[in-house]
Protein backbone atom coordinates (compact mmCIF):
# COMPACT_ATOMS: atom_id res chain seq x y z
CA UNK A 1 0.00 0.00 0.00
CA UNK A 2 1.46 3.33 -1.15
CA UNK A 3 0.04 6.83 -0.81
CA UNK A 4 -0.36 9.99 -2.88
CA UNK A 5 -1.57 13.57 -2.54
CA UNK A 6 -5.11 14.71 -3.30
CA UNK A 7 -3.53 17.44 -5.46
CA UNK A 8 -1.41 15.08 -7.54
CA UNK A 9 2.23 16.07 -6.97
CA UNK A 10 3.38 13.71 -4.21
CA UNK A 11 3.13 10.06 -5.30
CA UNK A 12 4.41 6.60 -4.36
CA UNK A 13 4.89 7.50 -0.72
CA UNK A 14 5.34 4.82 1.94
CA UNK A 15 3.50 4.77 5.24
CA UNK A 16 6.62 6.04 7.03
CA UNK A 17 6.91 8.88 4.52
CA UNK A 18 3.39 10.18 5.07
CA UNK A 19 3.48 9.59 8.82
CA UNK A 20 6.50 11.82 9.24
CA UNK A 21 5.60 14.33 6.50
CA UNK A 22 1.98 14.90 7.52
CA UNK A 23 0.95 17.39 4.83
CA UNK A 24 1.83 16.81 1.17
CA UNK A 25 4.33 19.18 -0.45
CA UNK A 26 1.64 20.53 -2.79
CA UNK A 27 -0.63 21.43 0.12
CA UNK A 28 -2.86 18.40 -0.41
CA UNK A 29 -3.67 15.54 1.95
CA UNK A 30 -2.37 12.00 1.64
CA UNK A 31 -4.63 9.19 0.52
CA UNK A 32 -4.06 5.44 0.04
CA UNK A 33 -3.58 4.46 -3.62
CA UNK A 34 -6.45 1.99 -3.27
CA UNK A 35 -8.99 1.12 -0.60
CA UNK A 36 -8.07 -2.21 1.04
CA UNK A 37 -11.02 -4.56 1.36
CA UNK A 38 -11.77 -6.31 4.65
CA UNK A 39 -13.26 -9.75 5.02
CA UNK A 40 -16.36 -8.75 6.94
CA UNK A 41 -16.77 -12.29 8.28
CA UNK A 42 -13.43 -11.88 10.06
CA UNK A 43 -14.61 -8.63 11.63
CA UNK A 44 -17.80 -10.32 12.80
CA UNK A 45 -15.76 -12.94 14.65
CA UNK A 46 -13.74 -10.32 16.56
CA UNK A 47 -14.76 -8.92 19.93
CA UNK A 48 -11.96 -6.61 21.12
CA UNK A 49 -10.78 -3.28 19.73
CA UNK A 50 -7.19 -4.53 19.89
CA UNK A 51 -7.99 -7.55 17.74
CA UNK A 52 -9.71 -5.40 15.14
CA UNK A 53 -6.82 -2.91 15.10
CA UNK A 54 -4.35 -5.74 14.54
CA UNK A 55 -6.37 -6.68 11.47
CA UNK A 56 -7.03 -3.17 10.07
CA UNK A 57 -3.82 -1.23 10.72
CA UNK A 58 -1.41 -3.53 8.79
CA UNK A 59 -3.31 -2.79 5.57
CA UNK A 60 -1.89 0.74 5.75
CA UNK A 61 1.54 0.12 7.30
CA UNK A 62 2.74 -2.71 5.04
CA UNK A 63 4.98 -0.48 2.90
CA UNK A 64 7.14 0.31 5.95
CA UNK A 65 6.46 -2.35 8.60
CA UNK A 66 5.91 -6.09 8.50
CA UNK A 67 2.71 -7.37 10.09
CA UNK A 68 4.75 -8.62 13.04
CA UNK A 69 6.43 -5.22 13.48
CA UNK A 70 3.08 -3.45 13.32
CA UNK A 71 1.59 -5.78 15.92
CA UNK A 72 4.56 -5.06 18.19
CA UNK A 73 3.84 -1.31 17.98
CA UNK A 74 0.12 -1.88 18.51
CA UNK A 75 0.69 -3.96 21.64
CA UNK A 76 1.41 -0.85 23.73
CA UNK A 77 -0.04 1.87 21.50
CA UNK A 78 -3.24 2.47 23.50
CA UNK A 79 -2.53 3.05 27.18
CA UNK A 80 -3.94 4.56 30.36
CA UNK A 81 -7.59 4.00 29.43
CA UNK A 82 -10.02 3.75 32.33
CA UNK A 83 -11.68 0.58 31.03
CA UNK A 84 -10.00 -2.54 29.66
CA UNK A 85 -12.17 -2.65 26.54
CA UNK A 86 -11.19 0.98 25.69
CA UNK A 87 -14.72 1.60 24.35
CA UNK A 88 -18.17 1.15 25.89
CA UNK A 89 -21.44 0.87 23.95
CA UNK A 90 -24.60 2.15 25.70
CA UNK A 91 -27.89 0.92 24.17
CA UNK A 92 -30.99 3.11 23.95
CA UNK A 93 -34.24 2.89 22.00
CA UNK A 94 -33.22 2.19 18.39
CA UNK A 95 -29.82 3.81 18.81
CA UNK A 96 -26.61 3.21 20.71
CA UNK A 97 -23.93 5.55 21.99
CA UNK A 98 -20.33 4.62 21.23
CA UNK A 99 -18.35 6.00 24.19
CA UNK A 100 -14.93 7.05 22.91
CA UNK A 101 -13.94 9.13 25.94
CA UNK A 102 -12.40 6.55 28.26
CA UNK A 103 -8.81 7.42 27.34
CA UNK A 104 -6.43 9.55 29.43
CA UNK A 105 -7.64 12.88 28.02
CA UNK A 106 -11.34 11.88 28.02
CA UNK A 107 -11.88 12.45 24.29
CA UNK A 108 -11.94 10.33 21.14
CA UNK A 109 -8.70 11.86 19.91
CA UNK A 110 -6.70 9.55 22.18
CA UNK A 111 -7.31 6.74 19.66
CA UNK A 112 -5.69 8.39 16.65
CA UNK A 113 -2.98 10.32 18.48
CA UNK A 114 -1.74 7.45 20.62
CA UNK A 115 -1.40 5.36 17.47
CA UNK A 116 0.46 8.13 15.63
CA UNK A 117 2.78 8.79 18.58
CA UNK A 118 3.69 5.11 18.88
CA UNK A 119 4.70 4.98 15.21
CA UNK A 120 6.50 8.34 15.45
CA UNK A 121 8.63 6.94 18.25
CA UNK A 122 9.34 3.69 16.41
CA UNK A 123 10.72 5.53 13.38
CA UNK A 124 12.70 8.03 15.46
CA UNK A 125 14.34 5.15 17.35
CA UNK A 126 15.18 3.38 14.10
CA UNK A 127 16.74 6.53 12.61
CA UNK A 128 18.23 7.87 15.87
CA UNK A 129 16.59 11.27 15.34
CA UNK A 130 14.43 13.73 17.24
CA UNK A 131 11.22 15.50 16.26
CA UNK A 132 9.11 18.51 17.13
CA UNK A 133 5.34 18.35 17.32
CA UNK A 134 3.69 21.65 16.46
CA UNK A 135 -0.06 22.00 16.65
CA UNK A 136 -2.99 24.30 17.31
CA UNK A 137 -6.02 23.27 19.31
CA UNK A 138 -9.60 24.42 19.68
CA UNK A 139 -10.13 22.03 22.59
CA UNK A 140 -9.22 18.34 22.67
CA UNK A 141 -6.49 17.81 20.06
CA UNK A 142 -3.83 19.61 22.06
CA UNK A 143 -4.28 17.66 25.28
CA UNK A 144 -4.37 14.34 23.40
CA UNK A 145 -1.21 15.26 21.46
CA UNK A 146 0.63 16.28 24.62
CA UNK A 147 -0.42 13.18 26.54
CA UNK A 148 0.36 10.83 23.65
CA UNK A 149 3.86 12.19 23.05
CA UNK A 150 5.08 13.19 26.52
CA UNK A 151 6.49 9.75 27.39
CA UNK A 152 8.73 9.70 24.29
CA UNK A 153 12.01 11.49 24.96
CA UNK A 154 12.77 11.96 21.26
CA UNK A 155 9.70 14.19 20.80
CA UNK A 156 9.10 17.76 22.02
CA UNK A 157 5.57 19.14 21.79
CA UNK A 158 4.67 22.78 21.16
CA UNK A 159 0.89 23.22 21.34
CA UNK A 160 -0.77 26.58 20.75
CA UNK A 161 -3.97 27.54 22.60
CA UNK A 162 -5.94 30.54 21.36
CA UNK A 163 -7.52 33.14 23.58
CA UNK A 164 -11.23 32.71 24.09
CA UNK A 165 -13.49 29.72 23.91
CA UNK A 166 -12.13 26.67 25.72
CA UNK A 167 -13.26 25.14 28.98
CA UNK A 168 -10.99 25.54 31.99
CA UNK A 169 -10.65 21.76 32.19
CA UNK A 170 -9.57 21.54 28.54
CA UNK A 171 -7.01 24.29 29.07
CA UNK A 172 -5.63 22.83 32.28
CA UNK A 173 -5.19 19.41 30.68
CA UNK A 174 -2.44 21.10 28.64
CA UNK A 175 -1.07 23.79 30.92
CA UNK A 176 -0.58 21.61 34.01
CA UNK A 177 1.67 19.05 32.29
CA UNK A 178 5.15 19.56 33.73
CA UNK A 179 7.12 17.27 31.42
CA UNK A 180 10.34 18.79 30.12
CA UNK A 181 9.40 17.95 26.52
CA UNK A 182 6.06 19.84 26.59
CA UNK A 183 5.39 23.53 25.91
CA UNK A 184 1.84 24.85 26.12
CA UNK A 185 1.67 28.25 24.40
CA UNK A 186 -1.20 30.70 24.92
CA UNK A 187 -1.40 32.78 21.73
CA UNK A 188 -2.94 36.23 21.78
CA UNK A 189 -5.29 35.45 18.90
CA UNK A 190 -7.96 33.13 17.56
CA UNK A 191 -7.80 29.47 16.62
CA UNK A 192 -7.49 30.52 12.97
CA UNK A 193 -4.46 32.65 13.92
CA UNK A 194 -2.87 29.59 15.53
CA UNK A 195 -3.64 27.45 12.49
CA UNK A 196 -2.07 30.07 10.22
CA UNK A 197 1.09 29.99 12.34
CA UNK A 198 1.22 26.19 12.06
CA UNK A 199 0.86 26.34 8.26
CA UNK A 200 3.60 28.97 7.99
CA UNK A 201 5.88 26.97 10.27
CA UNK A 202 5.52 23.87 8.10
CA UNK A 203 6.49 25.94 5.05
CA UNK A 204 9.45 27.82 6.57
CA UNK A 205 10.85 25.31 9.13
CA UNK A 206 13.61 27.72 10.13
CA UNK A 207 13.68 26.54 13.76
CA UNK A 208 14.57 22.89 13.10
CA UNK A 209 17.91 21.32 13.92
CA UNK A 210 19.72 19.31 11.25
CA UNK A 211 17.82 16.16 10.18
CA UNK A 212 15.03 16.88 12.64
CA UNK A 213 11.41 16.07 11.86
CA UNK A 214 8.48 18.46 12.21
CA UNK A 215 5.40 16.36 12.91
CA UNK A 216 1.74 17.10 12.21
CA UNK A 217 -0.67 15.87 14.87
CA UNK A 218 -4.01 17.19 13.69
CA UNK A 219 -6.20 14.99 11.56
CA UNK A 220 -4.45 15.86 8.31
CA UNK A 221 -2.06 13.09 9.42
CA UNK A 222 -3.38 9.89 7.85
CA UNK A 223 -2.33 7.74 10.80
CA UNK A 224 -4.89 9.48 13.00
CA UNK A 225 -7.60 8.50 10.51
CA UNK A 226 -6.41 4.88 10.64
CA UNK A 227 -6.82 4.76 14.42
CA UNK A 228 -10.36 6.07 14.07
CA UNK A 229 -11.33 3.67 11.27
CA UNK A 230 -10.83 0.83 13.75
CA UNK A 231 -13.62 1.86 16.12
CA UNK A 232 -16.21 1.92 13.35
CA UNK A 233 -15.48 -1.73 12.66
CA UNK A 234 -15.55 -2.36 16.41
CA UNK A 235 -19.03 -0.86 16.60
CA UNK A 236 -20.21 -3.03 13.73
CA UNK A 237 -18.73 -6.20 15.26
CA UNK A 238 -20.62 -5.56 18.49
CA UNK A 239 -23.90 -4.40 16.90
CA UNK A 240 -24.04 -6.66 13.84
CA UNK A 241 -27.33 -8.27 14.94
CA UNK A 242 -29.15 -5.16 13.71
CA UNK A 243 -30.45 -5.26 10.14
CA UNK A 244 -28.56 -2.11 9.16
CA UNK A 245 -26.43 0.51 10.88
CA UNK A 246 -26.00 4.27 10.41
CA UNK A 247 -23.60 6.58 12.22
CA UNK A 248 -24.23 10.07 13.59
CA UNK A 249 -20.90 11.86 13.88
CA UNK A 250 -20.42 15.22 15.64
CA UNK A 251 -17.62 16.91 13.72
CA UNK A 252 -15.62 20.05 13.16
CA UNK A 253 -12.58 19.16 11.09
CA UNK A 254 -14.31 16.20 9.35
CA UNK A 255 -11.63 13.67 10.40
CA UNK A 256 -14.08 11.48 12.30
CA UNK A 257 -16.55 11.54 9.41
CA UNK A 258 -13.85 10.71 6.90
CA UNK A 259 -12.73 7.77 9.04
CA UNK A 260 -16.32 6.49 8.89
CA UNK A 261 -16.38 6.98 5.13
CA UNK A 262 -13.03 5.17 4.87
CA UNK A 263 -14.43 2.19 6.77
CA UNK A 264 -17.40 2.20 4.39
CA UNK A 265 -15.05 2.16 1.38
CA UNK A 266 -13.21 -0.75 2.98
CA UNK A 267 -16.39 -2.83 3.18
CA UNK A 268 -18.16 -1.76 6.37
CA UNK A 269 -21.90 -2.34 5.81
CA UNK A 270 -23.74 0.84 6.68
CA UNK A 271 -26.77 2.75 5.46
CA UNK A 272 -25.84 6.38 6.06
CA UNK A 273 -23.46 8.83 7.75
CA UNK A 274 -24.94 11.91 9.40
CA UNK A 275 -22.59 14.92 9.56
CA UNK A 276 -23.62 16.75 12.75
CA UNK A 277 -22.33 20.30 13.32
CA UNK A 278 -22.84 23.27 15.60
CA UNK A 279 -23.36 26.87 14.45
CA UNK A 280 -20.02 26.75 12.64
CA UNK A 281 -21.88 25.14 9.80
CA UNK A 282 -19.66 25.06 6.71
CA UNK A 283 -20.28 21.32 6.33
CA UNK A 284 -24.04 21.54 6.78
CA UNK A 285 -24.17 24.43 4.30
CA UNK A 286 -22.42 22.23 1.77
CA UNK A 287 -24.55 19.11 2.26
CA UNK A 288 -27.81 21.08 2.39
CA UNK A 289 -27.16 23.99 0.01
CA UNK A 290 -24.02 23.18 -2.04
CA UNK A 291 -22.22 26.06 -0.32
CA UNK A 292 -18.69 25.42 0.97
CA UNK A 293 -17.58 28.95 1.84
CA UNK A 294 -15.52 30.17 4.77
CA UNK A 295 -17.29 32.26 7.43
CA UNK A 296 -15.94 33.76 10.65
CA UNK A 297 -15.75 31.34 13.57
CA UNK A 298 -18.50 31.62 16.16
CA UNK A 299 -17.81 30.72 19.78
CA UNK A 300 -20.18 28.00 20.97
CA UNK A 301 -20.62 25.69 23.95
CA UNK A 302 -19.07 22.88 21.86
CA UNK A 303 -15.63 24.50 21.40
CA UNK A 304 -13.82 21.55 19.82
CA UNK A 305 -16.10 22.00 16.81
CA UNK A 306 -15.55 25.75 16.46
CA UNK A 307 -13.69 25.54 13.16
CA UNK A 308 -14.27 27.62 10.01
CA UNK A 309 -12.74 25.17 7.50
CA UNK A 310 -12.95 21.38 7.74
CA UNK A 311 -9.48 20.24 6.65
CA UNK A 312 -10.37 16.62 5.93
CA UNK A 313 -13.23 17.59 3.63
CA UNK A 314 -10.66 17.79 0.82
CA UNK A 315 -10.21 14.02 1.06
CA UNK A 316 -13.92 13.45 0.53
CA UNK A 317 -14.11 15.90 -2.37
CA UNK A 318 -11.21 14.11 -4.04
CA UNK A 319 -12.35 10.53 -3.48
CA UNK A 320 -16.15 10.73 -3.50
CA UNK A 321 -17.25 13.74 -5.51
CA UNK A 322 -14.38 14.02 -8.03
CA UNK A 323 -13.63 10.30 -8.50
CA UNK A 324 -9.95 10.91 -7.63
CA UNK A 325 -9.35 13.66 -10.19
CA UNK A 326 -6.32 15.35 -8.59
CA UNK A 327 -6.20 18.22 -11.10
CA UNK A 328 -9.80 19.17 -10.41
CA UNK A 329 -9.17 18.87 -6.65
CA UNK A 330 -6.06 21.06 -6.84
CA UNK A 331 -7.94 23.72 -8.82
CA UNK A 332 -10.69 23.85 -6.20
CA UNK A 333 -8.54 23.96 -3.08
CA UNK A 334 -5.70 26.11 -4.42
CA UNK A 335 -8.26 28.90 -4.91
CA UNK A 336 -10.15 28.24 -1.67
CA UNK A 337 -11.14 30.10 0.53
CA UNK A 338 -10.97 33.11 -1.80
CA UNK A 339 -13.39 31.23 -4.02
CA UNK A 340 -16.11 29.10 -2.45
CA UNK A 341 -16.48 25.48 -3.53
CA UNK A 342 -19.70 24.74 -5.37
CA UNK A 343 -20.39 21.72 -7.59
CA UNK A 344 -22.71 21.33 -10.51
CA UNK A 345 -25.94 19.62 -9.49
CA UNK A 346 -25.00 16.21 -10.91
CA UNK A 347 -21.86 15.97 -8.76
CA UNK A 348 -23.50 17.46 -5.67
CA UNK A 349 -26.42 15.01 -5.84
CA UNK A 350 -23.99 12.16 -5.13
CA UNK A 351 -24.17 13.09 -1.45
CA UNK A 352 -27.53 11.32 -1.22
CA UNK A 353 -25.78 7.97 -1.69
CA UNK A 354 -24.67 7.96 1.94
CA UNK A 355 -24.56 11.43 3.58
CA UNK A 356 -27.02 13.41 5.70
CA UNK A 357 -26.32 16.52 7.75
CA UNK A 358 -27.73 18.33 10.79
CA UNK A 359 -27.00 21.74 12.30
CA UNK A 360 -27.70 22.30 16.00
CA UNK A 361 -27.64 25.66 17.79
CA UNK A 362 -26.38 26.27 21.33
CA UNK A 363 -29.95 26.70 22.56
CA UNK A 364 -30.95 23.39 20.99
CA UNK A 365 -27.83 21.68 22.37
CA UNK A 366 -28.75 22.70 25.92
CA UNK A 367 -32.31 21.48 25.41
CA UNK A 368 -31.06 18.15 24.07
CA UNK A 369 -28.69 17.66 27.03
CA UNK A 370 -31.41 18.45 29.59
CA UNK A 371 -34.19 16.40 28.01
CA UNK A 372 -31.94 13.41 27.35
CA UNK A 373 -30.65 13.45 30.92
CA UNK A 374 -34.06 13.68 32.56
CA UNK A 375 -35.53 11.03 30.25
CA UNK A 376 -32.67 8.52 30.39
CA UNK A 377 -30.40 9.60 33.29
CA UNK A 378 -27.55 9.64 30.75
CA UNK A 379 -25.49 12.82 30.46
CA UNK A 380 -24.29 13.97 27.04
CA UNK A 381 -21.39 16.33 26.55
CA UNK A 382 -22.12 19.41 24.36
CA UNK A 383 -20.45 17.85 21.30
CA UNK A 384 -22.10 14.43 21.50
CA UNK A 385 -25.50 16.08 22.02
CA UNK A 386 -25.27 17.59 18.54
CA UNK A 387 -25.50 14.09 17.08
CA UNK A 388 -28.76 13.20 18.86
CA UNK A 389 -31.25 14.72 16.37
CA UNK A 390 -30.13 12.32 13.63
CA UNK A 391 -30.81 9.37 15.96
CA UNK A 392 -34.21 10.62 17.11
CA UNK A 393 -35.54 12.04 13.85
CA UNK A 394 -34.57 8.99 11.84
CA UNK A 395 -35.90 6.34 14.21
CA UNK A 396 -36.51 3.22 12.15
CA UNK A 397 -36.86 -0.32 13.45
CA UNK A 398 -34.91 -1.57 10.42
CA UNK A 399 -31.97 0.81 10.90
CA UNK A 400 -29.93 1.24 14.08
CA UNK A 401 -28.15 4.56 14.63
CA UNK A 402 -24.79 4.69 16.40
CA UNK A 403 -23.91 8.06 17.93
CA UNK A 404 -20.26 8.81 18.61
CA UNK A 405 -19.71 10.19 22.12
CA UNK A 406 -16.61 12.23 21.45
CA UNK A 407 -15.82 13.73 24.88
CA UNK A 408 -16.67 13.19 28.53
CA UNK A 409 -19.16 15.68 30.04
CA UNK A 410 -16.83 16.33 32.97
CA UNK A 411 -14.68 18.47 30.67
CA UNK A 412 -17.43 21.13 30.65
CA UNK A 413 -18.56 21.60 34.29
CA UNK A 414 -19.81 25.19 33.94
CA UNK A 415 -22.38 24.16 31.38
CA UNK A 416 -23.96 21.63 33.74
CA UNK A 417 -23.99 24.13 36.58
CA UNK A 418 -26.02 26.39 34.29
CA UNK A 419 -28.37 23.49 33.47
CA UNK A 420 -28.71 22.50 37.16
CA UNK A 421 -27.34 19.03 36.49
CA UNK A 422 -24.99 17.48 39.03
CA UNK A 423 -21.77 16.00 37.70
CA UNK A 424 -21.23 12.75 39.60
CA UNK A 425 -19.01 10.75 37.26
CA UNK A 426 -15.59 12.34 36.80
CA UNK A 427 -12.73 10.39 35.17
CA UNK A 428 -9.64 10.07 37.36
CA UNK A 429 -7.56 11.90 34.75
CA UNK A 430 -9.68 15.04 35.18
CA UNK A 431 -9.74 15.09 38.99
CA UNK A 432 -7.80 17.75 40.85
CA UNK A 433 -6.84 19.67 37.68
CA UNK A 434 -8.00 22.91 39.32
CA UNK A 435 -5.49 22.40 42.14
CA UNK A 436 -2.47 21.97 39.88
CA UNK A 437 -0.05 24.73 38.96
CA UNK A 438 -0.23 25.93 35.37
CA UNK A 439 2.87 26.20 33.20
CA UNK A 440 1.97 28.23 30.13
CA UNK A 441 3.98 30.49 27.83
CA UNK A 442 2.41 33.55 26.18
CA UNK A 443 3.13 34.77 22.66
CA UNK A 444 1.53 37.12 20.16
CA UNK A 445 0.17 35.72 16.91
CA UNK A 446 3.47 36.48 15.22
CA UNK A 447 5.58 33.94 13.34
CA UNK A 448 8.97 35.41 14.32
CA UNK A 449 8.03 35.22 18.02
CA UNK A 450 6.96 31.61 17.61
CA UNK A 451 10.06 30.63 15.64
CA UNK A 452 12.42 32.21 18.16
CA UNK A 453 10.59 30.55 21.05
CA UNK A 454 10.93 27.11 19.46
CA UNK A 455 14.63 27.68 18.68
CA UNK A 456 15.29 28.52 22.34
CA UNK A 457 13.33 25.50 23.56
CA UNK A 458 14.47 22.99 20.94
CA UNK A 459 16.73 20.02 21.73
CA UNK A 460 20.22 21.25 22.57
Amino acid sequence: MLFHSTRGVDKDKTFADILMQGLASDGGLFMPDTWPQVEIEKIESMQSFQEIAEYIVPFFTASSFSEQETHKVLKDAWHDFEIESLIKIKPFNNYSILELFHGPTAAFKDFGLQLAAAFFNEILNQENKTALVLGATSGDTGSAAIDSCKKYSRIKSFIMLPNGNMSQIQRRQMTTVMSENVRAIRVNGTFDDCQDLVKQAFKVRDFLNNDQYLLAVNSINWTRIVGQICYYFYAYANLRDHKSISFSVPTGNFGNVFACYSAYKMGLPLKSICVAVNENDILHRFFSNNDYSKHAVLETISPSMDISVASNFERLVYDFFLDRDSNACANLFNSFPSNAIKFDSTIWEKRHEIFLSHKVTDKETKEIISSHFFETNYLLDPHTAIGIPACIENLDSSNHYVLLATAHPAKFPKLYEELNIDMVDVPSSLMNLRDKEENVYRLNANYDELSNFIKINNFN
